[in-house]
C-alpha cells in the first residue's frame, strides 16, 4: 500500500517512518506541518522547516504546508497536506502519536474523512523501553529543546547516549514527566537513522530561556 508519513524530524516521525517501511508499506511522501508559532496544539515547532535536509538523506518526496498555528485553523492545513498527499496517490497515512488523544483524533477523523487509512505505530507504547529501543536500533538523536523541571538539561544540544537515556528516565521518574517528551517536555531532531542514506551534521548552540527551559538553536546543517 502506498502510503505518506506524517514528519516532524522528532524521534516519534522518524520512528512511526522506520516501521512502516519495516512492514512493507510503500512510502511515497513525508508530510511536514511548519506552525507559524511556538504554542500550536497539533504540530511541532523547533527545527521543522529543517526537514527537507532530513528528506534528502532519506531519498522520499516532502510535502511542506505551512500553518497558522492557530487552534482552529490548524485542523484546515493538516486536511490540505492529506489532500496533497491523496492526489499524489497515498491511501493511508502514518503517524508518530505516542499519547495524546487530541492529535490522534484528529489525524484519524481528517484522514478518514478523505478516504485514507490510518497507522499509529506507536500509540500507547511503553515510554521508557521506546526510549531505550530508539539508540539500539541506531536512532541518533538530538535534544533541541527542553523545558520541565528535573530535567537534565546539560543534555540539550547533545546526542544522546544510553546512559543520558537512562539519566532522564531516572529524572523522569524522580520529577514526574514524560521519559518520552510526549507532554511537551522537550523535543528532538533526527541526525541519523536506519533509513538515512547519510548522517546530517548539525552545529548551533545551547541557549536558556527560562529557570526551567533551554533550547538548541541549530545555526548550520549539512
Amino acid at each position: 500500500m502506498k502510503i505518506c508519513s506524517l514528519f516532524s524530524g522528532g524521534k516519534d516521525s522518524t520512528y512511526a517512518l522506520h516501521w512502516a517501511v519495516l512492514k512493507g508499506f510503500e512510502v511515497i511522501c513525508l508530510i511536514t506541518i511548519i506552525p507559524r508559532r511556538r504554542d500550536s496544539w497539533m504540530f511541532q515547532y523547533h527545527n521543522v522547516s529543517l526537514t527537507t535536509y532530513q528528506a534528502q538523506s532519506l531519498g522520499i518526496p516532502l510535502i511542506q504546508v505551512e500553518s497558522s498555528g492557530q487552534k482552529d485553523l490548524e485542523l484546515e492545513d493538516l486536511e490540505r497536506a492529506f489532500k496533497a498527499a491523496a492526489s499524489m496517490g497515498a491511501r493511508g497515512i502514518v503517524s508518530g502519536a505516542l499519547l495524546s488523544d487530541y492529535q490522534r483524533m484528529n489525524i484519524n477523523m481528517i484522514a478518514h474523512g478523505l478516504g485514507l487509512k490510518t497507522y499509529s505505530p506507536l500509540w500507547r507504547k511503553d515510554q521508557e523501553r521506546y526510549m531505550r529501543e530508539l539508540l539500539k536500533e541506531g536512532f541518533e538523536i538530538i535534544i533541541t529543546s527542553a523545558s520541565a523541571q528535573g530535567f537534565p538539561f546539560e543534555l540539550v544540544g547533545k546526542v544522546l547516549k544510553s546512559e543520558d537515556v537512562e539519566k532522564i528516565i531516572l529524572n523522569a521518574r524522580n520529577f514526574g514527566f514524560n521519559p518520552a517528551f510526549e507532554g511537551g517536555e522537550a523535543e528532538t531532531f533526527v541526525i541519523n537513522a536506519p533509513l538515512f542514506k547519510r548522517k546530517l551534521i548539525v552545529e548551533g548552540k545551547a541557549v536558556r530561556l527560562g529557570e526551567f527551559e533551554w533550547e538548541y538553536r541549530i545555526e548550520h546543517i549539512h
